[in-house]
């Protein structure tokens, strides 16, 4: 191998992956060297203000229907098995495996030696191994880079070759497209796609397996932390306003997607952010948007103009999943350790677009624990195709694609470190007040941020709270800044009976998408399901 290299070489190399290739071996490039890999090869071009444009084909998203776990004996036990998480024969991943290493015969390769996770007692060494320069660009940018000094020896491996296309007939797979997860061999193979989401995304489901086991918490969620160390943690699907909400510039951020909780306080998995910037605008989200005409950015499928370079986030043409990946330090009030306190308040943000839900109210453990695992939001039309009336969506633990364990065993460790540290929960409505869609009007940021402002500062506290007939929470009767109609939402519908049909209809949807659930959880969680038989 021609070995090319920084700072960073270790002295654990590629052959002990059986790894060999007549082509080059870049070790730990910085991003200057990174670009102009990058540009050399066709890859991608610069666009006005330094980032880089990159094109990944005809995936421009994740592929769950062909992510795999290798079925070993290590770990049969332990995982989930169901839709989502798919078991393949070793015998299988060996064959793509060895597919794998003929392919990088010949190959030149960036590889990235990092850490996941900015707690040092539970952080995992990496190493990425890519057949692409930008690929490797998108590791520095997401994972945490080691000292100069460091000489890593990696704990899982993740082997990212978009080129290398699986055989359905002879490597167990659905497609092309294959993502396995070897515990046993610690290794990642990502074949069959481009789209650099796969590589994180299967480390953090890495994580959400191993960290559990040893009494972490492993969150997909956004994290800050006040002036007076108050931590905040903000779980949300797509379109619930996670990365808005938590991006506020009176509080610092401690990371946006992935994140632990051990017995020291929140710590980030990662040292970068990967947000979507579809229709992002300087007005709503300056700081983002700042990151998106900087250089050291990638921007995944973004349209462009050739000639002047300069971006069209609002286009759709492409994806509506147009990605930017950054590291942390972009953001302007981002935590430089990527750790804070134990959260004070944890925030469960859904968009719900019947219309019934209050804009906030207050769980208890039990009842965090319920909606932890239901992960609810709602899809209108025109966000997914074929959608076109609102439809109940739940994904557990609002990352249900990554969460490798049952999920009563992550509720269980959310209800532990409630108790341990004192935490209240907050269901956060911030879709549609009045009525349903079509009729409702969508809640107003400025009377959202109001009420996560209360509830962050302790104000709610201090007011009375009423009881939920239906999901039976508490909401608070009065906040300052707040229409007290806003509050109750029954009292925003012109029409009281049609209120609670539709109430009573979503509470049905929660109790069906729980039965799958319920051989896993304890009766205390199933005791906190709503009630549609309250008149």
């Amino acid at each position: 191998m021609k070995e090319i290299c920084n700072a960073r070489k270790s002295e654990y190399g590629l052959e002990n992956l059986g790894i060999k290739t007549s082509g080059a071996v870049y070790w730990n490039l910085n991003s200057e060297q990174l670009y102009e890999e990058a540009i050399k090869r066709g890859e991608g071009v610069i666009t006005r203000g330094g980032a880089l444009r990159v094109a990944t084909g005809k995936l421009t998203g994740r592929a769950p229907d062909d992510r795999f776990f290798v079925e070993t004996d290590d770990v049969k036990d332990n995982l989930w098995w169901h839709k989502g998480n798919k078991p393949i024969s070793q015998e299988h991943f060996e064959s793509l495996f060895s597919k794998a290493l003929k392919y990088m015969a010949d190959k030149d390769l960036f590889v990235r030696d990092a850490y996941v996770g900015s707690a040092k007692a539970s952080r995992m060494a990496i190493r990425v191994v890519n057949e692409y320069a930008w690929h490797n660009i998108f590791a520095k940018n997401m994972f945490i880079e080691p000292l100069p000094s460091e000489n890593i020896i990696p704990q899982f491996n993740v082997i990212f070759l978009p080129g290398l296309k699986a055989d359905p007939a002879s490597d167990g797979t659905l497609s092309e497209t294959a993502i396995m997860i070897n515990f046993k061999k610690k290794i990642v193979l990502i074949a069959g796609t481009a789209y650099a989401g796969e590589s994180k995304k299967a480390v953090f489901t890495v994580m959400n397996y191993m960290l559990p086991l040893k009494g972490i918490m492993t969150m997909h969620c956004s994290a800050n932390v006040g002036k007076e160390g108050d931590g905040a943690l903000f779980f949300g699907l797509s379109g619930t306003g996670k990365t808005t909400l938590s991006a506020d510039e009176g509080r610092g951020l401690i990371g946006d997607d992935e994140h632990g909780w051990d017995n020291d306080g929140i710590f980030n998995f990662e040292g970068g952010c990967y947000a979507k910037v579809i229709r992002l605008s300087a007005e709503a989200e300056p700081q983002i948007f700042a990151t998106t005409r900087r250089f050291g950015t990638i921007l995944e499928n973004v349209v462009f103009d050739p000639v002047t370079r300069e971006l069209d986030l609002d286009s759709d043409v492409i994806t509506e999943n147009t990605r930017a990946s950054y590291p942390l330090s972009f953001i302007g009030n981002s935590v430089e350790s990527k750790r804070g306190p134990h959260p004070k308040n944890i925030i469960f943000l859904t968009y719900d677009a019947f219309g019934v839900l209050p804009p906030i109210s207050k769980l208890s453990k039990e009842q965090a624990m319920y909606h932890f695992i239901s992960g609810y939001t709602a899809k209108v039309a025109g966000t997914e195709k074929g959608v076109k009336e609102p439809k109940a969506t739940f994904s557990t633990c609002f990352g249900g694609p990554f969460m490798a364990l049952h999920p009563s065993k992550y509720a269980a460790l959310l209800k532990e470190k409630m108790e341990k540290y004192h935490a209240d929960c907050w269901l956060v409505n911030t879709g549609l007040v009045g009525g349903p869609y079509g009729t409702g009007k969508r809640i107003s940021i400025r009377h959202t941020r109001a009420l996560l402002n209360a509830a962050l500062h302790g104000k709610l506290a201090k007011v009375k709270f009423v009881k939920d007939g239906i999901f039976g929470f508490e909401i608070p009767a009065e906040c300052e800044g707040v229409p007290s109609e806003i509050l109750q939402p029954a009292s925003a519908w012109k029409d009281k009976n049609e209120y609670y049909a539709k109430y009573k209809e979503l509470a049905a949807a929660f109790i069906k998408n729980f039965e799958k659930f319920k051989s896993g959880c304890p009766q205390e969680v199933l005791n906190a399901a709503p009630k549609t038989d309250v008149k």
